[in-house]
């Protein structure tokens, strides 16, 4: 956020008003889905209550990952014909394009380069065995063949050099943005098409008809709350949301004699693989963002605005300086560090939700993929609120016309927690056994099959 120069303070929500939708939450579900129903219908009022700043939440501090991705589409596609299934994936993959085209029309800068996504084999032979068993398993979904592509390790080096990558899975539908640029400049597109935005207006109560806060009262024919993981403190989305966290590092910028020996010249997103979920871009000004699975807080408690302490810092330098040791010769030092709230749903899928009864949308759930599928969702709900029928609203993840106790509710505390560190630990083992050319094959083969077993336990 730092980096996003003159944030305009906005005014709090002062004065009761009535608008013809209210949106809760001013992160990328909220305003994607006042831009599409103000282009759709400009006479309508809308109007954004944000508890804190524009972009505050997930969607100002993530990694900057604009993928043409919907975290578990292919199992729900797998019900719909041939046809159906590549209908979808071409509405999938054009998600990163279609922001391209609003940022180019509405001169919206941030970033954005299209240079697609590298899932590298980068530490251990699994990782190979893991995306190549994926890379078949798109042949079988009907995926076309330029949509995932094997490059061994001298195509991979073309793109990005790790000394132990033996070969990586691209994908051309994935860019890299600066997020909370694309935050910033979709705000004052919306209040220069007449959007009010309200912010430091943390939303109390809300129900059908009807937004509070402490100072005022918004009443609308339509409501939105639009908060993601932040719905885990407001009732009742508290029992379907999971609030976790993903921690990210930004080395300072590097010189171009270290770029020359890592590559990512064009954009390129990339991640090593690793059930520990990592992550990471070349910024703009030449910093090397690297992020990783986080944690989750007993009840789901969210992350405040802090850096990350010393074990978590630790983790994420480990995971980075074995990608690319020359960032730990030349003494590279770390100048940010930052966390997000994201929404993990028990289904392990975005769910895009109108009820249509309480005139009540609701979207989230996008399981760390967010600053694209929130895009999706936001023409999704402005149509679902138009009552338009349209190739968005025939997605399986879509529920029209169902109350929010619709959604699978979490199992409650201490399950959850339990559950979590039992994972969690796991997967650290996991990637420690792995991760060690020393270790036995039957060693390797068991912690394997153990959290395969765990994650299918989860899902």
């Amino acid at each position: 956020m730092e980096q996003v120069s003159h944030l305009p303070v906005r005014q709090s929500l002062q004065q009761d008003i009535s608008v013809d939708v209210v949106i809760v939450g001013a992160g990328f579900t909220g305003m994607w889905t006042a831009y599409y129903l103000q282009k759709a219908q400009p006479d309508l009022t809308i109007a954004i209550v944000e508890a804190k700043q524009v972009g505050y939440g997930a969607s100002g501090r993530n990694g900057g990952w604009l993928m043409g991705e919907i975290a578990g589409a292919d199992g729900l596609l797998a019900k719909l014909t041939r046809e159906q299934r590549m209908a979808s994936h071409d509405l999938i993959h054009d998600i990163p394009d279609e922001v391209a085209r609003v940022c180019a029309q509405e001169n919206i800068e941030c970033d954005l380069r299209k240079g697609g996504g590298l899932y590298c084999a980068a530490r251990y032979p699994e990782q190979q065995q893991w995306l190549q068993a994926q890379l078949a398993q798109h042949k079988k979904d009907d995926y076309q063949p330029e949509d995932f592509v094997w490059l061994d390790k001298a195509q991979l080096n073309k793109q990005l050099k790790m000394p132990k990558a033996v070969g990586a899975l691209f994908t051309p539908h994935i860019a890299t943005i600066h997020p909370a640029k694309l935050a910033k400049g979709l705000a004052t597109c919306l209040q220069n098409k007449g959007v009010q935005i309200f912010e430091n207006s943390p939303v109390t109560h809300w129900q059908s008809g009807h937004v509070s806060t402490d100072q005022a009262k918004i009443k609308a024919k339509w409501v939105v709350p639009a908060v993601e993981a932040y719905g885990s403190q407001l009732k009742p989305m508290d029992k379907y949301q999971l609030a976790v966290h993903s921690l990210i590092i930004a080395t300072e910028p590097l010189s171009q004699a270290i770029w020359d020996q890592i590559g990512l010249e064009k954009g390129q997103a990339f991640s090593e693989s690793s059930r520990l979920v990592s992550y990471g871009q070349r910024t703009l000004d030449d910093r090397l963002v690297f992020g990783a699975r986080g944690g989750y807080n007993f009840a789901g408690r969210l992350r405040k605005d802090e850096p990350l302490n010393e074990s978590e810092m630790a983790v994420r330098l480990h995971l980075m300086h074995e990608c690319f040791p020359i960032l730990k010769q030349k003494a590279v030092k770390v100048s940010h560090s930052w966390g997000g709230n994201l929404a993990l749903p028990r289904r392990f899928h975005p769910h895009m939700l109108c009820d249509r009864e309480n005139k009540i949308a609701f979207s989230g759930g996008y399981v760390g993929e967010g600053v694209g599928a929130t895009n999706l969702a936001g023409r999704t709900l402005a149509d679902l609120i138009l009552n338009k029928d349209t190739l968005h609203t025939q997605q399986p993840w879509v529920m029209n016309n169902q109350p929010m106790k619709a959604l699978k509710k979490w199992e409650p505390e201490p399950i959850r927690w339990l559950t979590y560190k039992a994972l969690n630990r796991a997967l650290i083992y996991e990637d420690k056994v792995l991760a060690d050319t020393r270790s036995p094959k039957w060693k390797r083969k068991a912690i394997v099959v153990v959290c395969d077993l765990l994650d299918a336990i989860m899902s």
